[in-house]
């Protein structure tokens, strides 16, 4: 909505409505020159160039902060957007650059640049985030919607290297290298699959050694000591307890009794491991034990998925084991570990084939498809 009039000092007044429903303004001498001013906001809201004349010279970093205040994360989430905006954002060329005045080519060398100092998926979360913040720019008319920078970036062709598990036998090896206060954890997330926050967490009363079940219901959060929430609703799980790990529990319970609250693993000092502590103390483990270059604590969860998945165990079953949404992501990472899938494909289809031809007959006499 727009129009122009006349004021009382002679001046002409043109205005107009956006489509938040701010008003903005301008005075002329001549009324030619307010109608040319309309006509010129008019063709740009039409072509998609229209910004804000009120957005400023607002940098990348200051609009990504205020774009993750107002955004309805929860503490994990809102910590690692903050920790990606810090380190990825702020503390690079890109971060200091007036967010109108980003080119596509910045925006691809920025991202190309990322590419060369993370790991693959840290990389495609934090070219997400970016693209997702320079998304929000354009519905607050801080950047042309035509001209999102970020619209067409791509991204360096990572292969990704196929996972090979840890066996029982090295799984066996590295429990026998950690401190001895820390043995049982290594059995406990290669029997349960556990994340290593959730591990951190785990009590004496979430294990149910009479019905052999253990529940999953916090997490440690990364460089914290205290419990939240697991990483997604679907984490909250029960999990078979396998003999093996109740019997690792119980002689560690036997020797290192549970702290007051419950928590089962903890420090020489007797407080809850952080990530970051715990981390170090099985890399060096797994060092001494000889263990793959590169392994850490996630891969006992690979073990555990490998072992299910081996033993004929559905992809939907591991998903819900690990906490996953989905089994899609089980597939991806490891579908190639799934025994003998070419093998039983021959036998399936052999198997249909050499039976009575009545048998294998679909329902119909009809050719038609």
């Amino acid at each position: 909505m727009a129009s122009i009039k006349k004021r009382s000092d002679g001046k002409w007044r043109a205005r107009y409505r956006d489509e938040a429903g701010k008003e903005h303004s301008r005075h002329f001498e001549r009324k030619a020159d307010g109608q040319r001013w309309l006509n010129e906001v008019t063709a740009a809201t039409v072509t998609g160039q229209y910004v804000d004349p009120r957005a400023g010279d607002i940098t990348v970093a200051a609009y990504a902060r205020e774009w993750a205040a107002s955004r309805p994360h929860n503490a994990r989430t809102a910590r690692r957007v903050a920790s990606a905006i810090k380190n990825h954002v702020a503390d690079t060329k890109l971060g200091a650059r007036p967010i109108k005045k980003v080119s596509p080519s910045e925006a691809q060398a920025w991202a190309t640049g990322r590419a060369k100092v993370l790991a693959p998926s840290t990389c495609a979360y934090t070219v997400y985030l970016v693209r997702s913040i320079f998304t929000a720019a354009v519905l607050d008319l801080k950047i042309p919607s035509n001209r999102n920078p970020f619209a067409k970036t791509s991204m360096p062709k990572s292969d990704h290297a196929r996972i090979v598990p840890l066996t029982v036998d090295q799984v066996r090896t590295l429990a026998a290298h950690m401190p001895n206060y820390c043995r049982a954890m290594v059995i406990v997330q290669a029997g349960l699959g556990l994340r290593v926050g959730e591990l951190l967490a785990l009590r004496v009363h979430d294990v149910d050694f009479l019905r052999r079940a253990a529940r999953v219901e916090t997490q440690i959060p990364p460089n914290e000591r205290e419990r939240e929430d697991p990483k997604t609703p679907l984490s909250k799980r029960s999990l078979p307890l396998p003999a093996f790990v109740a019997d690792a529990l119980a002689a560690h319970i036997a020797e290192f009794p549970p702290l007051e609250d419950g928590s089962l693993f903890y420090n020489s000092g007797k407080r809850l491991w952080t990530t970051s502590h715990y981390g170090k103390v099985f890399i060096a483990a797994a060092g001494k034990a000889g263990m793959p270059k590169g392994t850490t604590s996630h891969d006992l969860r690979h073990h555990y998925a490998s072992v299910l998945l081996h033993a004929g165990e559905s992809v939907v079953a591991v998903a819900e084991r690990l906490g996953h949404k989905n089994a899609s992501l089980v597939l991806k990472v490891y579908g190639h570990l799934m025994p003998d899938s070419e093998e039983r494909t021959r036998k399936a289809l052999d198997s249909a084939w050499r039976a009575p031809a009545d048998q294998v007959r679909t329902s119909g006499s009809s050719n038609a498809v």
